[in-house]
């Protein structure tokens, strides 16, 4: 469901004024697909499940590059997307966060790719990420991340059942903990208020009108 979405997403990308261009040569597809191979083929089993790897480059010719280059940032943006919904469905995690690079290799010519995937372990071996209603994603690393309504929170929501600090999203050794900082109104995860709970893929973080979701990948 992953690839097959993010195949529609790429066709809207690539509509109208990119049309011309991808009537032949390296389709953006083609990577796509090429990377969940890449990504199922260098699984490996961890101590907390099976690890997929989370760095890919992407080798293509210089004409295929220019092709791309008038949408560049948001190809990457899919594809990234599309690693994360891929590990999420086959049930792998990551040790670091996942990125993807395009590189010009002159060796390979119009129409070619090569496609290098391996594991990059993050700051102690975890990776998450707060995703906002907007689908602005915040990641997280060893510094905790706050949430409330000053300015200087990491994520700073203007509502005013929110309290100034309203709770935190801290590492710990397996992953990630949601604490609440003593506000005023209380933080939910899945709709039930906690204090302190520790975070997992896809849990809904609710402070006051807002939801915030957590994902492990």
């Amino acid at each position: 469901m992953g690839l097959q979405s993010f195949e529609r997403r790429l066709e809207r990308l690539v509509e109208g004024a990119f049309t011309k261009a991808f009537r032949s040569g390296l389709q953006p597809v083609e990577i796509g697909r090429k990377m969940v191979r890449a990504m199922d083929s260098g699984r490996t089993v961890g101590l907390r499940g099976t690890v997929a790897p989370n760095r890919v480059t992407v080798l293509l010719s210089q004409e295929d590059a220019e092709r791309f280059g008038s949408f560049h940032d948001a190809l990457v943006r899919e594809l990234v997307e599309a690693a994360r919904n891929h590990a999420h469905e086959e049930g792998y995690h990551f040790v670091g966060p996942v990125t993807v690079e395009l590189v010009v290799d002159p060796g390979l010519r119009r129409g070619d790719l090569d496609l290098l995937a391996d594991i990059a372990e993050g700051a102690g071996g975890r990776v998450g990420a707060l995703v906002l209603p907007d689908g602005q994603r915040v990641g997280l690393g060893e510094e905790p991340a706050t949430i409330g309504r000053l300015a200087e929170c990491t994520i700073t929501i203007e509502d005013p059942r929110v309290s100034r600090r309203h709770a935190e999203v801290h590492p710990d050794l397996d992953g990630y903990v949601l604490r609440d900082l003593g506000s005023t109104n209380g933080t939910t995860v899945n709709g039930v208020q906690v204090r302190e709970h520790a975070l997992a893929d896809g849990d809904a973080i609710g402070v006051g009108e807002t939801t915030i979701r957590f994902e492990a990948s």
